[in-house]
């Protein structure tokens, strides 16, 4: 896909960029205090009750049982979603940001296998520093970058069906390509923090090393509290406005019209879903760990599976592309015909074979006794 640079660097790159300068961090602290996300580390050592969370089954099963169920669902679907968009379906402006979309679910469920291993061996991150700040900044960024581009599709269908007139020059290609701009831009301002910082630390008394669970107390108060202040602020709670505002017009519209809007329920209640049941937990959460007069020290097992469950979005997404994209609705299902017309053939091809070679071994024991005669 052909994006085009924008001469106006957005004020949402910038905010990133001044957050990132302004709490810059002394590679050499190691002391953790018992605020926010992370676990307290007292010279390189956790105390015996935050052993246990930290080896809980919680995160070291259910948190990773549920990222692999989230990959394992996801990846299919959308690699199946990304083909039909990319081979099957018309380049249309809806088309370019739904294939943006896919592309970003995509980038955040291939590094879930990392964190599934992490989980799954107590944990202990064995993949490196460099690689740890890859998949927590691919994640978070990921993440974000879909919802972003959520609010924009529900934006483009509140255009397409509530101003139909302006929609013939708002919803063009070149202003799709923008808007596509626009989302990759915010995955890239909301991983450049995560991957310019430390996100490993080693625990003494457990023999392990942390990725994303320890934070010194510097970093994570003049750092990271601004960084996913902004991230809730900008990059859910807008979105999740503009969402409600776009589809609340449309079923409007659509009911004021006498038109079926079957689709347009359907849409509107996946997206809450995506929003309300996966993502708004895990970043009122995540808050809550990050704030300065937050006292409490148990919600680390809390924010992890809430964490995980808010990869379920990745798995929501293609049947939003369902409802949203007519285009995608019919291609999608010519594909899974011809599929299944190959897999029947595939299968009579073989039973014919099999037929075949058992009737040529009849016939040979026949033919032996008509030459005998």
């Amino acid at each position: 896909m052909e994006f085009v640079v924008s001469s106006r660097v957005p004020f949402l790159y910038l905010l990133f960029i001044f957050l990132h300068v302004s709490s810059a961090v002394d590679a050499n602290i190691s002391i953790i205090v018992p605020k926010g996300r992370s676990l307290p580390l007292f010279n390189g050592s956790l105390k015996e009750e935050h052993k246990k969370q930290i080896q809980s089954s919680s995160v070291e099963l259910v948190v990773p049982l549920i990222c692999l169920f989230s990959f394992s669902a996801g990846l299919p679907t959308n690699s199946f979603a990304l083909w039909v968009l990319l081979f099957r379906t018309k380049k249309l402006p809806s088309t370019i940001l739904l294939i943006n979309l896919t592309i970003c679910d995509i980038m955040l469920l291939l590094v879930l296998p990392f964190r599934i291993v992490y989980h799954f061996v107590g944990n202990n991150w064995t993949f490196g520093e460099p690689f740890c700040r890859v998949v927590v900044g691919f994640f978070y960024g990921n993440m974000y970058g879909s919802v972003v581009c959520l609010a924009l599709i529900a934006l483009d269908r509140y255009i397409a069906l509530v101003h139909p007139f302006g929609a013939k020059v708002l919803r063009s290609k070149k202003n799709s390509v923008y808007m596509s701009v626009l989302v990759w831009i915010v995955v890239l301002a909301a991983a450049v923090p995560l991957l310019a910082s430390k996100q490993t630390h080693e625990i003494n008394n457990l023999s392990i090393t942390t990725c994303h669970d320890a934070l010194p107390v510097e970093e994570q108060e003049n750092y990271f509290l601004p960084y996913f202040t902004t991230l809730f602020s900008l990059c859910f709670l807008l979105p999740l406005l503009v969402v409600l505002f776009c589809y609340s017009a449309v079923l409007r519209t659509l009911m004021a019209e006498g038109q079926r809007f079957a689709h347009a329920v359907r849409v509107t209640v996946l997206m809450l879903i995506v929003f309300v049941v996966f993502l708004l937990p895990s970043n009122i959460l995540m808050l809550w760990h990050y704030s300065k007069s937050s006292s409490v020290n148990n919600l680390y097992m809390p924010y992890l599976i809430a964490l995980s469950l808010s990869t379920f979005n990745s798995c929501i997404d293609p049947f939003i592309f369902y409802f949203v994209s007519k285009d995608f609705r019919k291609r999608s299902w010519e594909a899974l015909r011809c599929l299944k017309s190959d897999l029947e053939s595939s299968s009579d091809s073989r039973t014919k074979v099999t037929l075949l070679s058992k009737i040529s071994k009849i016939e040979r024991p026949l033919n032996g006794e008509s030459t005998h005669l």
